[in-house]
This record gives structure tokens, sequence and C-alpha cells, in this order.
């Protein structure tokens, strides 16, 4: 079987933590999976799988693929859920999972202009579930499918194989799909997603992990202090819908440049046209094409010290800030979320690139593999 070795295809996420002292609480020394049940969504049993090693301890849901909870050390070693989400399925069920917090998100990450593109010429009609276009796989994406589960154990790691076929037409889109995800965590204090895919005939794909992330913990308020970095010397310009434009322009001289550490919240009220678009910010940023892993960004929390870096093949990183998050949605913590209580950095191919010919393929057909990797570190500051 031929490989497709691309960027933007099989997402593998690592998180490493770095500690300054011990933690006033752990996660345990030695790696350990456990599962237990979690409600039903469509008849169907959903688990919650909890992978725990030295002092990182991450909660996995079967619906979604979700990252439900990633508790991580401060400087002080004070360990706190890092990422969104909710503290039980139903509010990921009553919202419909609008925010799509720490969920797989297929077939394709990201936006579709008019929910239509031609492939092989053939065109195809997918939801217009962000009206005009399509987003995030459609309105049953594989952020609300349940997913089977496989517990794995090793000497060093402990991890979770999750599995879902998509069939021809689901959502609109050609092709069976067949993805498997596969969560490790590994004794380096590490969290690794493998994502694979295969089809039976040409279709698209853009996987991605939907992470929202607030280094000062979960329902403490805005990231806009936390200082952003992302490698990129371009970003995708969007119309007022945040569909591409099809041009790729530079970030200098402009609130989309980050190419030094620059507060979040410094130039996300500004009058530039693409901020006004996205209420903040919510756009693609081209990085630099390179073989193997490539540093994409960091971020980190000047008051708690964590700090996370990306490694990945993709292409592109979506930065969105949080900017329609409205207060009506209370997540673990019991608190309400609002606009810029927690930040994506979703790594993938660009959006609508399947009408773009200029971007880079999102096309995958028979006999080829579905594969790419990223890499998120934690650590802390001094």
């Amino acid at each position: 079987m031929k490989a497709l070795i691309r960027a933007g295809t099989v997402l593998l996420m690592m998180i490493t933590v770095g500690v300054l002292g011990a933690p006033t609480s752990q996660a345990g020394g030695r790696p350990s999976i456990t599962k237990e049940a979690f409600g039903s969504a469509g008849g169907q049993s959903v688990e919650r799988y909890t992978l725990t090693n030295g002092r990182l301890r991450v909660r996995i849901l079967t619906y979604g693929g979700i990252l439900q909870t990633v508790e991580t050390p401060d400087r002080q070693g004070r360990l706190a859920n890092v990422t969104l989400g909710f503290a039980d399925l139903a509010g990921y069920l009553d919202s419909d999972n609008a925010p799509y917090f720490g969920a797989i998100i297929g077939r394709y990450g990201n936006r579709i202009a008019n929910g239509t593109f031609v492939l092989d010429g053939v065109t195809y009609r997918l939801a217009n579930n962000n009206a005009p276009n399509h987003l995030h796989g459609g309105t049953v994406g594989f952020d609300k499918r349940v997913w089977a589960a496989t517990a794995l154990t090793g000497r060093d790691s402990v991890g979770l194989r999750l599995t879902y076929t998509s069939p021809h037409l689901e959502e609109g889109y050609p092709g069976t799909l067949r993805t498997t995800v596969t969560y490790t965590v590994t004794d380096e204090q590490e969290i690794r997603i493998d994502y694979h895919a295969t089809t039976d005939r040409a279709t698209i794909v853009n996987l991605t992990n939907h992470a929202y992330w607030n280094l000062g913990g979960e329902g403490t308020g805005t990231i806009d202090d936390h200082l952003l970095q992302i490698d990129a010397r371009r970003y995708t310009p969007v119309d007022a819908t945040l569909i591409p434009t099809g041009a790729i322009d530079a970030v200098a001289g402009t609130p989309m440049d980050f190419t030094r550490a620059t507060p979040i919240g410094a130039r996300n009220r500004s009058d530039f046209q693409q901020i006004v678009y996205g209420r903040g910010y919510d756009h693609n940023w081209v990085l630099d094409p390179r073989r193997g892993l490539r540093f994409a960004a960091r971020a980190s929390d000047p008051d708690s010290g964590r700090r996370i870096s990306i490694w990945t093949t993709e292409p592109g990183l979506q930065f969105y800030g949080g900017n329609f998050l409205d207060g009506t949605l209370y997540g673990t913590s019991g608190r309400a979320y609002r606009q810029g209580d927690g930040f994506a950095l979703e790594t993938q191919h660009y959006p609508d690139s399947p009408n773009h010919p200029n971007f880079p393929s999102t096309v995958l057909r028979p006999g080829d593999d579905y594969r790419s990797t990223t890499v998120y570190r934690f650590g802390v500051t001094r």
C-alpha cells in the first residue's frame, strides 16, 4: 500500500510537562488507565477513560474522542485542569457541542465555502451548519459520534485506541472512511494522539483536535494576558464569513504578527479588518514547509508559569481566541465561559482547501494513508 505522507493527515499530539518542585497533588507515579460509565448518547453507551502517568492526568470520552480534562502542574507544582469542557455528558449533548470542546474534528476541520466542493468532476454538497458555510464536518461530525475504544497498556505507557468508520456520503462526504485515533500517555509525561485514516474512494480529509486551553486553569477567566508566539510570517486572510479569500498575506506590520511573544489581548479589539471579521482571532497561519516536525507556536501564562509549545508536520495553524463564548455555557469548574476564556491552536490544513487549488491538497485516495504528527509540549517558565 502506497503511503501518503503529508501534513494534515494523522494527528499526533504530545504534551510534555516540565515542573519545578514537587506538586501538592499528583496523578500517580506508575502509568495506569481506568474506565467508567459516563452516560449514553443516541442509545449508545459512553465511557470515560482516565490515563495517568507521573504528574499528568488526562480524561478522554468515547463520545467525540473528547479530551475532557488535562491536569498539569504550575511552577509551584500545583495541578490544575487546563482545558475547557463540561462536567457531564449532558453538557456536551445539551449544548449540541457547539464549541467543539476537546473533540476530534472530521471529516474536515474548519470551513468549506457554501458547503460545496468539486472532486474529480463531481460536485458534493455538505451541510451549511455555519451559514452560509460548512464547519467541522457538518451537523453530526466526528465530534458527535461514539467511538469504539480499546485500552492499551505497556511497560512505560498507557493508551486508548479509538476507531470510527464513516460510511459513504455521511454528512455528504464521498467514500467510506476508516479512522483510528490513538491517545498515549508515556513515562516522559507526554500525551500523544495518532490519527490514521483510509478510504475506499476519493474523498477529502482534514482531521484535528479542538482543545481549548487556559493555562491559568479552566474557569479562571480571561486568557488575554497569555503570551503567544506563532512561528509564521504569513496567514490566509478571510472574507466576512471567515472563508479564505485565496490570498496569502504577510503578517508584518499587522495585528496578525505573532513572530514575537505578544499578549493575546493586546490587539484583539483593533479596527484591523481581519480582526473585525472574526470578532478577534479566528484565522489560519501559514507555516513554512519543512520535512518532519517543525516548531509552530508557544503560549505561556505569566501568573502560573504554565507553557505549551506546539510542533507539527501540518502546513497550517488555526488560532481561535474563544471569541464566541458568551457566558451561557458552564464548564467542569461550574464557572461560566465568557469571551476570551480559552484559546485553540488547531494544527491542520488550510480552511476551504478543496476550493483553492493554490492551497495544499486535502484529497485522500484509495491505497493512500492519511497521516500527520503534532506535538504539544507542556512546561513551566521560571
